[in-house]
């Protein structure tokens, strides 16, 4: 397989990495959560072409960069009482019992409520919290992935779950492997689900091209609302890398 092929170009202060490939249209996009601008278009399009175009949609790209700096920041996690935290798309107040057992996490319709040795440190704290949201993750992704599987007919071959800094999900059409975000605990469920079908028609395009466009209006006609939604709510407060700057 070839290399895509990536040049730098810079507009005034904007820095854009222009990557050619096997595309038939060009594809401009703004990344969270720093605004880091690619421009994908087909192998032969020349450099000076592709600049000639981000010109075009300065001022595009400016208003989605400044939506993602507008974007509300999650103030980092203590694990202390009283402390908002969201499972599903609800807030719930953090209640932490000190108690000489397994740590544990429970949930009821008010709190969500951390059982933890005495003396465990708030990273501590935070692995018994991430291990629950992963099983919590697991149970709901994997019959979403069932489903949409048989609808389809595509396989996935392995689920991971991690923390991702920058995508929703992931996912390696050759090996056959989805990666989902932890942090989509937080988020309600239709956004998973959402982010599942995306994941599992990349099984069948790996591109966003026409095809790929083509199978998420069929099956899931309001994406455009729920990506929205994803990149409206709340980021995680975390140590982010910065835009490549030629």
């Amino acid at each position: 397989m070839n290399t895509p092929r990536q040049d730098q170009v810079t507009i005034g202060d904007l820095h854009l990495t222009v990557i050619r490939k096997a595309v038939k249209n060009v594809h401009l996009s703004v990344h969270p959560p720093d605004g880091r601008v690619t421009l994908v278009a087909p192998v032969d399009t020349r450099l000076d072409v592709a600049r000639a175009y981000a010109i075009s949609k300065l001022r595009w790209i400016e208003q989605q960069r400044h939506a993602l700096q507008a974007q509300e920041r999650e103030t980092p996690r203590a694990f202390i009482k009283r402390e908002s935290h969201y499972v599903w798309g609800r807030r719930y107040l953090l209640r932490v019992q000190e108690e000489d057992r397994k740590p544990s996490v429970t949930l009821d319709h008010r709190r969500l409520t951390l059982t933890i040795r005495p003396g465990t440190s708030p990273a501590q704290r935070a692995q018994v919290i991430h291990d629950w949201h992963k099983g919590l993750l697991r149970a709901a992704a994997e019959p979403m992935i069932a489903a949409w599987e048989d609808r389809l007919g595509v396989r996935v071959r392995k689920l991971f779950l991690q923390r991702m800094k920058t995508r929703w999900g992931s996912c390696s059409p050759q090996a056959g492997h989805i990666r989902l975000n932890t942090e989509l605990v937080k988020k309600p469920k239709d956004l998973l689900e959402y982010v599942v079908i995306h994941e599992l028609i990349h099984l069948i395009d790996p591109t966003h091209g026409e095809r790929f466009l083509t199978l998420l209006n069929e099956h899931a006609p309001t994406w455009r609302e729920a990506r929205a939604e994803l990149n409206e709510l709340p980021l995680r407060s975390e140590e982010w890398p910065s835009a490549p700057t030629g």
